[in-house]
């Protein structure tokens, strides 16, 4: 599943998306910029960073963590990753981690050693239906496409459509100061959450699953941008691979040709004492020689005792 791909996107552009996914905040909260730095060390980059604006200090930085799997470390490496964090950002006070998972009942390890953490800084939005609260709202409704089962994809895809009216997935945009405009440009992110989790999958059996039209999917602006960008990040990395390969692939040539060199002259030094003097046709034809012949013929030459010896070898092996 691409989800680091997809929730930079969704985020990218519209930071307080997040906002309908956290409690607690005042009804006037707004503003945040978001960026996904990569902490030092171990160069972990976090799934996104939300800071609020320079007026608004009542206002929590939110740092967001999607895990769509279980994973036993991941208590204690989001409590780790968060305190490194804070450590090279001195100009956080206020904050909360916000974790997007299908459910909290994963088994993500211990939670005995992170019980404070956990209780004071962590907001669980769950993504499986029945760990939903009475307030889920559309936006946690449309990231459950990433976990619903498949048998159910084509009717909560409905659901959606049903229940956030006057758009269509194949829309492209919205206006950005409209909540109506909002919550229908909502609509237009399915066709790129099912191709960030089924991207392994063809086209067609996407929108059958989904029913859902090709073209819903490929007039879809977040799908062009994610995936288009993925394919020309994939040329540039196969293009880097490419060179580094070539690099390599240059290195074991040219050592191999420094091998065959060295043995070319050390069987030219064998053959002068034991032959005599070697012509100059008869020196080119043992410099041209590969590796494997070279070796052979240093073998060969310890029973000969003239040119002729030599002559015939080369007549009969080279």
């Amino acid at each position: 599943m691409l989800s680091d791909k997809l929730f930079f996107w969704l985020f990218q552009n519209r930071p307080d998306r997040i906002l309908s996914l956290v409690d607690a905040l005042p009804a006037d909260a707004g503003g945040y910029r978001f960026s996904a730095p990569a902490l030092k060390e171990r160069e972990y980059r976090l799934d996104g960073l939300f800071l609020p604006p320079s007026e608004r200090p009542d206002l929590p930085a939110l740092i967001l963590e999607a895990q769509m799997g279980p994973d036993p470390g991941f208590l204690r490496r989001l409590y780790a990753e968060s305190a490194r964090l804070l450590q090279q950002q001195p100009s956080i006070h206020a904050w909360q981690v916000v974790v997007i998972a299908p459910s909290r009942l994963l088994n993500f390890g211990a939670t005995e050693p992170v019980a404070e953490f956990l209780s004071c800084r962590v907001q669980w939005v769950e993504l499986l239906p029945e760990r939903w609260g009475a307030m889920a709202g559309e936006f946690q409704r449309l990231l459950a496409l990433l976990v619903r089962p498949e048998a159910e994809i084509q009717e909560a895809v409905r659901e959606l459509g049903e229940g956030i009216p006057g758009a269509s997935p194949a829309e492209l945009s919205s206006p950005a100061d409209s909540s109506t405009a909002e919550s229908a440009g909502l609509l237009t992110l399915i066709p790129t959450i099912l191709l960030a989790r089924f991207n392994d999958r063809p086209l067609q059996e996407i929108c059958a699953m989904a029913g859902l039209t090709v073209d819903d999917f490929t007039q879809s602006v977040a799908y062009q941008e994610i995936f288009g960008q993925g394919r020309q990040e994939g040329r540039q990395e196969g293009r880097q691979e490419g060179r580094q390969e070539g690099r390599q692939e240059g290195r074991k040539e040219g050592e191999a040709e420094g091998r065959r060199v060295e043995a070319a002259s050390m069987t030219l030094r064998q053959l002068n004492h034991r032959c005599g003097p070697l012509t100059g046709a008869i020196t080119a034809r043992i410099q041209a020689l590969p590796l494997e012949q070279l070796e052979a013929l240093g073998l060969a030459l310890l029973d000969f005792s003239a040119a002729a010896d030599l002559a015939a070898w080369l007549d009969a092996n080279a």
